[in-house]
């Protein structure tokens, strides 16, 4: 690896030398490292977060450091910014096909990334069902709604949960965006929804108390993420909702989409369990946030 001193680590970020050797004894830069009195600094290490846009906000000595990166390479990437026009779109079309292949797929969906795409532009796909293909076209069509949502700066509310909720749940119109009214169980998990009179009074309360919501965003996407999946409050698509619900919040703070891989559902499903087994919601705050760092470096590696 190659390292810089703090003098060009400083002129490289607009920093004084002293608040450089600040955030290094602080370990608020990714990598550095001490040598006799002196610090060596990875070349390719983010400018550490303004920690003034964090004021307010409480963040667990347990998030901080991951957190921290997050923002830092958020931070980078604004820098960067604006895209092209052609770079918005290449990668907003990518991520749309694999988003909508694993959110699918983690709730059953037969079709491969390859079919994914095909049916999403138009192609029916042999001897798949209907209800795949109605999936496909029913989450891109929610994602398309909430990139308007973002891009619109529209207030959050349950009648948006509903809404994105009626779209996933093409295949199935006498239940779109319509709370359960019968007793649900989720096979092979701990916890039990609560009962069906019960769900409209917890998703008030849920979406009353986000809009108040201190911790880092990041932090609050992902426990409303729990949350809305323990209440569970509908029949069918409930994961695919929360986990565009999940997006439309990061987005709003101006983080990019996430995308929890199929190949990755055991550990999504692990983290569900340890929160309402456990109470612990680290496990998923820190996959969450993981996710967000790595499709900014996608983004920072697109840019060059």
């Amino acid at each position: 690896m190659e390292y810089i001193s703090v003098k060009q680590a400083a002129e490289k970020w607009g920093l004084s030398d002293r608040r450089v050797r600040v955030l290094c004894e602080h370990g608020k830069i990714a990598g550095a490292r001490k040598e006799g009195r002196s610090y060596l600094i990875p070349s390719d290490a983010l400018k550490p977060a303004d920690g003034r846009r964090l004021r307010g906000r409480l963040v667990p000595k347990e998030f901080a450091s991951l957190l921290a990166r997050v923002d830092s390479a958020k931070e980078e990437l604004d820098r960067r910014r604006p895209l092209t026009v052609g770079e918005v779109k290449r990668l907003q079309d990518e991520f749309l096909i694999e988003f909508t292949y694993s959110s699918n797929a983690i709730e059953g969906n037969t079709l491969t990334l390859k079919e994914t795409a095909m049916v999403l532009e138009g192609i029916t796909i042999d001897r798949k069902p209907l209800k795949d293909h109605l999936e496909a076209v029913g989450h891109r069509d929610a994602f398309r709604y909430v990139q308007q949502l973002v891009a619109a700066k529209a207030p959050f509310s349950e009648r948006i949960i509903r809404e994105i909720h009626s779209l996933v749940l093409l295949d199935k119109p006498e239940d779109r965006g319509v709370y359960r009214r019968i007793p649900v169980r989720i096979m092979g998990a701990h916890h039990e929804p609560p009962q069906p009179y019960l769900v409209p009074v917890q998703m008030e309360r849920l979406v009353a108390e986000s809009a108040h919501d201190k911790r880092h965003p990041v932090h609050g996407a992902a426990l409303f993420h729990l949350e809305f999946e323990g209440i569970h409050p509908f029949v069918d698509g409930n994961g695919r909702t929360g986990r565009l619900i999940l997006n439309l919040t990061l987005m709003q703070h101006g983080y990019p989409p996430i995308n929890v891989k199929f190949a990755d559902r055991r550990r999504y499903y692990d983290c569900l369990d340890t929160y309402f087994r456990d109470h612990d919601e680290e496990p998923m705050v820190t996959m969450v946030a993981e996710y967000v760092e790595e499709r900014l470096k996608q983004y920072l590696a697109a840019l060059g």
